[in-house]
């Protein structure tokens, strides 16, 4: 309490110097709700998605098959690789980071020559990066650019093998990268371990994408030798549990009602069990709370907090997508801004083939393309169904479910699309489809 006295004081004396700057200045009125007791927020940080808590309620299990698995590097073994599957928010990423730590713990004390490194390919980006940060684990640097990448994996694999160190490291969100860029690095880094007497790398991979074996060269899915360990979704009860316990480090006695928080589980429980996402809705809805002046957190806000987050969480995936996704979304809008709701695959594919021409970007097959769809229909992006159209055959018709302004904004975002916006796709295909769709 003495540290939060210290802040308050600090903070009280920013509003005095803006009380003297006159009542016109903008920072006054958020001073003044901010200096407002009783707050409702005791630390912060424990509702932060990257914080890792003393203990993972309903996952001991999963810690210890992760433990089992990884166990023969404590003597100094390689083990198996791994690959860990599940849902988003289903205590993936923090089961290997705490199990990791642990292990680093007993690494330390003994003075074991084994590290642990995690990398979130999403956030690494390219296969470069994933290698230059591999390489950073066992103190070898490399520019951030400016290398091929065969340098840097040999830089990498020699300086493995001259250390005999055991390097442990997860490829979080492993199926973005492959399918960015194809699974040669993850076919090289499953070979790296060939010809060492000692030391070497085991990968754990995790991964939200249940298919993700089937994107993967036969020649990779037998290199890897791997264990596998999926997590299955969290219930309504487990999540209460879940955000009862962060609840109680996060926010003072009494600001969150037990009531509140069977809410924001329920809510996420009707999402597929993410943890993630009732974490969240329960830190936005106290926030809206703290920012409107109240003591309590109610049902209101939760509800506000919802609509929030549920706009935010839309932006963020489409704006994640890859490139040729993104392209295919943007085919759609296009087709939408030109009065065509109702779209078949085959003119999804021709306006598709149109803007990569535009962009100057080298088109998939239609066969790809196709499959790029299906993924987009698996995320509710757009719904994507079979219709037999007598003689003409079978085909898909699609009709794009996420709001025309929310897909502006994602293409707004992307610097190579968004000069697309105002793009007039080409009128002759379009009044053909309009006849070809009033017959059928």
């Amino acid at each position: 309490m003495k540290d939060d006295n210290n802040v308050f004081n600090k903070v009280e004396g920013l509003h005095l110097q803006l009380k003297k700057r006159g009542a016109d200045d903008p920072l006054l009125e958020v001073v003044e709700r901010a200096l407002q007791r009783p707050r409702i927020f005791k630390d912060r940080l424990v509702m932060r998605s990257d914080y890792i808590p003393d203990s993972l309620p309903h996952r001991a299990e999963h810690i210890r098959r992760l433990g089992e698995m990884l166990s023969p590097s404590l003597k100094l073994s390689r083990a198996s690789n791994i690959f860990i599957y599940g849902k988003t928010g289903t205590g993936k990423t923090a089961v290997v980071k705490y199990v990791f730590n642990r292990f680093k713990e007993i690494a330390e004390l003994q003075g074991l020559p084994l590290l642990f490194s995690y990398i979130n390919c999403r956030i690494s980006g390219t296969e470069y990066r994933v290698l230059a940060e591999l390489c950073d684990a066992i103190g070898v640097k490399v520019p951030f650019t400016g290398l091929s990448k065969a340098e840097v994996f040999n830089r990498f694999r020699s300086a493995l093998k001259e250390k005999s160190i055991i390097l442990i490291s997860c490829l979080d969100e492993i199926d973005v990268l492959v399918k960015n860029y194809g699974d040669n690095l993850l076919y090289e880094l499953t070979r790296v371990n060939e010809n060492f007497e000692g030391g070497g790398l085991n990968i754990v991979g995790v991964s939200n994408d249940l298919h993700f074996k089937e994107l993967l060269d036969p020649r990779v899915l037998s290199s890897l030798s791997e264990e596998e360990l999926v997590f299955h979704p969290y219930t309504a009860l487990e999540l209460v549990d879940i955000l009862l316990e962060r609840a109680a480090k996060a926010f003072y006695s009494g600001t969150v009602p037990e009531e509140v928080i069977r809410l924001c589980a329920a809510i996420a429980a009707q999402e597929h069990g993410d943890a993630r996402r009732a974490i969240d809705l329960l830190r936005v809805a106290a926030e809206i709370c703290e920012r409107s002046g109240g003591s309590v957190v109610e049902e209101k806000h939760v509800r506000l907090a919802q609509n929030m987050i549920e706009k935010g969480r839309v932006f963020e995936a489409l704006s994640t997508l890859p490139l040729h996704s993104k392209i295919v979304l943007t085919s759609l809008y296009l087709l939408v801004k030109n009065d065509i709701l109702n779209s078949f695959s085959g003119t999804v594919y021709e306006v598709y083939r149109e803007v990569c021409s535009l962009l100057g970007v080298e088109a998939l097959s239609s066969r790809r393309v196709s499959t790029l769809i299906s993924e987009l229909d698996m995320l509710g992006v757009l719904s994507s169904e079979i219709v037999n159209m007598g003689r003409y055959g079978r085909t898909r018709r699609i009709t794009l479910l996420t709001p025309v302004d929310e897909v502006e904004q994602v293409i707004k975002s992307d610097d190579l699309l968004k000069t697309l916006l105002d793009h007039k796709v080409n009128f002759l295909k379009l009044e053909n489809f309009k006849k070809y769709n009033e017959k059928t």
